[in-house]
């Protein structure tokens, strides 16, 4: 058997030495990836569930919640109901006028001629034994006996119960029961979820779940990103080393297929348009309504064109087949093309099909222009959530709305960006250092 050469040995230490070592990062590069594809999913879900139970329509346009208010209103004017000395007097005069008003409506009933003998009885002995001066006289007194039993805690508390009785059998009008139900089942079924009680609590338990999870994405991405820097870092340091080029391109394009995934999967962008508080007077006190969320969705690349794929009109499967086949399908295979034609025999890396793709395809691909395009999104969404939300504010003694615009780019962008320009620069690399080039 032939020794193998010092220097070829250490070719072969180096290069395992550097798989080694790029596989260890390209774990980590996994693991920070996969990381946010889940806590991406999780944030959706969560705040899909926070709009669900905030949202305007279960709200400030919920028949249940004006009820609940306008009935713990009314429950609270009656019990707290006063008067000052002024009214309380005015209001006795009041009563003395329909009792002296009573009196002489009986008095006027009695003193008609009465045609039966029996009539005639009742008449004379109403005569005989009552004198109506005497109780005129005692109109004052019986006033306030009548304002004083009604201005009694225990009457006031009575006189509560029989007003929210009535004002509780809207509660069981047939006409709500349907909607009230569907409503409170579905934010039960919330409740059960978070293991809450009520829609404090649950607000914010999933409040600080978000801020969490929002924390720990950026760390996540940052950390993929920096895999990404590490390996550039890489080529900087190995330039001149053309036996290892070879072994650290393919591994690069490991990476890139990570970041291709995750920018894929994980949320790009975020429309989240909300009423932080409607506060207006009714009856002398406040009624507040807070967090109404308007609108919110949360969409990945995938799921824009899932969505676009299951529409009914042809303009749209049209749009979502060609996002999927030039930004998604495209990339993939270049970056599968760059692979094949860097290991591969001259005849299969010469192929039209394989150098289009490794170095043609750059100019039909979408990645680039749906980066562009979700970032010109974002600007027009948010300038134009802003200027109608700025619209709707208003601040004055009876009433005061402040709305908030929640839109934001998702790390998802981030991702998806950094693949672009990771996959511009292998191009770029490939190109010096493919030996079928030159």
């Amino acid at each position: 058997m032939h020794a193998i050469p010092d220097a070829q040995k250490k070719k072969i230490v180096s290069r395992l030495l550097l798989i080694f070592g790029l596989f260890i990062l390209l774990c980590v590069e996994g693991y920070f990836g996969y990381q946010l594809y889940q806590l991406s999913n999780q944030q959706e879900e969560i705040k899909k569930d926070y709009s669900n139970v905030n949202n305007i329509s279960s709200g400030l346009f919920s028949v249940e919640q004006w009820r609940d208010k306008v009935s713990a209103i009314i429950n609270h004017q009656i019990r707290d109901f006063t008067l000052t000395a002024k009214q309380k007097n005015e209001l006795q005069k009041e009563v003395e006028k329909i009792v002296l008003s009573l009196i002489n409506k009986a008095e006027s009933l009695i003193n008609k001629p009465k045609k039966t003998i029996d009539g005639k009885i009742k008449k004379f002995l109403v005569k005989t034994f009552v004198d109506t001066d005497d109780i005129k006289k005692k109109a004052p007194s019986l006033a306030k006996e009548i304002v004083d039993k009604a201005y009694n805690p225990t009457n006031k508390r009575h006189l509560s119960k029989m007003a929210m009785d009535k004002f509780d059998a809207l509660e069981r009008a047939e006409y709500l029961d349907s909607a009230v139900a569907t409503t409170k089942s579905a934010t039960d079924l919330v409740y059960k979820k978070y293991q809450v009680s009520t829609k404090e609590e649950l607000n914010n338990k999933l409040v600080s779940s978000l801020s969490h999870i929002r924390t720990a994405t950026y760390n996540y991405s940052f950390g993929m990103l920096s895999c990404i820097v590490v390996v550039l870092g890489l080529w900087w340091i190995f330039r001149k080393r053309g036996e290892l080029h070879g072994t650290l391109f393919i591994m690069s394009l490991m990476f890139a297929f990570i970041l291709l995934f995750i920018g894929l999967t994980a949320s790009m962008i975020e429309v989240d348009a909300r009423i932080k508080a409607l506060d207006f007077v009714l009856l002398g006190e406040h009624v507040v309504f807070e967090n109404q969320v308007l609108f919110f969705q949360s969409k990945s690349i995938l799921e824009v064109v899932k969505i676009l794929m299951s529409q009914s009109s042809i303009d749209s499967m049209l749009v979502g087949i060609l996002i999927l086949i030039f930004s998604i399908l495209f990339p993939i295979m270049k970056l599968s093309a760059t692979g094949i034609h860097l290991l591969s025999k001259k005849e299969i890396a010469k192929h039209r099909l394989i150098r289009f793709f490794a170095f043609q395809s750059g100019k039909w691909s979408m990645a680039d222009v749906i980066v562009i395009a979700i970032l010109m999104v974002y600007i027009g969404l948010n300038g134009l959530l802003d200027s109608q939300l700025k619209s709707l504010n208003i601040k004055s003694d009876d009433l005061n709305v402040i709305t908030t615009n929640n839109t934001s780019l998702q790390p998802g962008f981030i991702i998806f960006i950094s693949f672009v320009l990771y996959g511009l620069i292998l191009s770029t690399i490939l190109k010096f250092i493919s030996p079928h080039e030159h």
